[in-house]
This record gives structure tokens, sequence and C-alpha cells, in this order.
């Protein structure tokens, strides 16, 4: 492959990844005792569109010079990334089942050593973003197309340094970062609005000068459609709002603050795995 070239994007099948990768954390944290199933539900979707239509990316090659970089803020959902790279081919499936055991490099925060394609270790939150600045400005500096997308959590806005990163973007142009926020209004013990309200939340980031589009989180088509272009280098930043449902996918799951750290065993997963379709 062209080392001066960005990889082609993968093309897959967006909506059957976003089920995969569901099926596969919803077995990861039970088999290991993990939480955060509902934060993976929320963003399974977001994920599916940008490793199988949006990110140029490479299995073969994971450390290529002109990839798009992948940073997941919210690392509490870390399975859903593991599932994800799974399934694009940077790993075997098979390596799934090792997810928070003892010793294992698939760590319940999702972790970059011994992972390929994993660009960062996240999970205390509100660094992702500052992390997303500094590399989207690095590619800009080299003059390198690489684009950079950083999937953050609603409940990290709580926190001054997202803010601060925020206003540095704006400040330098960068054309090339891409912030999309999973938007489910939950965080981990009852709603963003009684925790610390952030509206009105578009507005906030159109005043450090952000592009700010609003979305359904779930939905493929709007996803495609504002994350599939390339963007200038030097350009205001993007925001991508997407409204999602916290646990989506499983009925009982949905919207319940209960699933930010429950895990599903006996009955509960099999009902779990009964919506998802794998005991059809």
């Amino acid at each position: 492959m062209d080392s001066n070239q960005a990889p082609p994007r993968l093309g897959i099948d967006s909506r059957e990844l976003a089920l995969r990768i569901r099926r596969h954390s919803l077995l990861m944290t039970s088999r290991g005792g993990s939480s955060h199933i509902a934060s993976v539900f929320s963003m399974a979707d977001i994920l599916a569109v940008l490793y199988g239509r949006v990110l140029r990316v490479s299995p073969r090659e994971p450390t290529h010079p002109m990839r798009d970089r992948f940073i997941l803020s919210k690392g509490h959902a870390g399975a859903g990334v593991y599932a994800a790279l799974a399934e694009c081919g940077f790993f075997d499936v098979e390596r799934l089942q090792q997810h928070y055991a003892n010793g294992s490099a698939l760590s319940g925060h999702v972790s970059h050593k011994g992972i390929p394609g994993v660009e960062i270790s996240t999970g205390s939150l509100g660094h992702g973003l500052g992390i997303g600045v500094g590399m989207a400005y690095a590619a800009r500096l080299a003059a390198r197309q690489n684009q950079v997308f950083v999937l953050m959590s609603d409940g990290e806005c709580d926190e001054g340094s997202t803010w601060e990163a925020i206003h540095a973007a704006g400040h330098h142009r960068l054309g090339n970062l891409v912030a999309v926020v999973d938007y489910n209004r939950l965080q981990s013990l009852k709603s963003t609005e009684a925790t610390l309200g952030l509206e009105p939340f578009a507005e906030k980031w159109r005043a450090f000068r952000w592009t700010v589009v609003e979305l359904d989180g779930h939905s493929h088509e709007e996803l495609i459609r504002h994350l599939g272009g390339l963007r200038p280098l030097d350009g205001p930043p993007l925001c991508v709002v997407a409204s999602t449902v916290k646990g989506k996918g499983v009925s009982f799951m949905e919207n319940n603050v209960l699933w930010h750290y429950r895990t599903a065993r006996g009955g509960e997963l099999d009902a779990a795995l009964r919506e998802l379709g794998v005991f059809e």
C-alpha cells in the first residue's frame, strides 16, 4: 500500500456491523463481569458507520501513516471498539473471549497496548478531545490529510478540560477534526440534566466557532451523510451531536440508568440475546 495515500474505506455493511458489535459486547461484558453495556449500545451505530463506511484505515497496516485517527474518549465503552476492530479484521474475533479476564490486553476501559487499531488508551473522561486536537494540529503542520474523529460521551462535557479543547480547536480552525457526542442524556447515576445541565448544548459549541450538526445517532443514513466527506485542513471543526438511546437494541435496557453499571447474566442475558436475534 502506498504510504503517501490514505487507505481506502473498508466498505462494510454498517447495519450488520452494528448488530455484531451489540452481540459481541453483550457476551463480552457478561462473560468477564464488566459493565457499561448500555453505553456500548448507545454508540454502536455510530461506531459501525465510522468503521464500516467512514474511516480510512487498514487492518493489514494499522499504523499506516496516512490513516484516519479514531479516539474513543468514552473509554469505559471499550468493548464496542474491540468488537468493531475484530469484525473489521484487525485481530481474530475469538480473541474477544479474553475481554476483562485477568492479564488480558482487552481491558474494560479501552487500551492501545497490544491491540492493533486502537490509537490511545482512554477512560479518564475529559481527555480524548484534547488528544484529538493535538493529532489534528500535528497532521495540519505536516500537511497530511489525516482526519481525526473523537467519539465522546455527553457526561464528559461536564469536564473543564473538554471545553479547553473545544476552545483550542475552534481558535486554530482544525477543519480535519470531528467530535461526535453520544448524546444519550444519561450518565453514571442519573440524567445529564439533573447532574449538570448541558443545554443550550449545540449553541455552546457554535460559540467556540465549530460547525454543529444535530442528528439521530441511530440513523445510518444521517451519520454517513454528515461524516462521510473529506474535510479541509483549515476551517471550522465539526461537532456532530448525535441523539441516542442508552441501551438501544434491548428493550429493558433502553433509557434505564441501571444498565450503566449492571452486567447481564442468567435470564437477563438470555432475554437480551433473544432481542438481538441470537436465538432466532
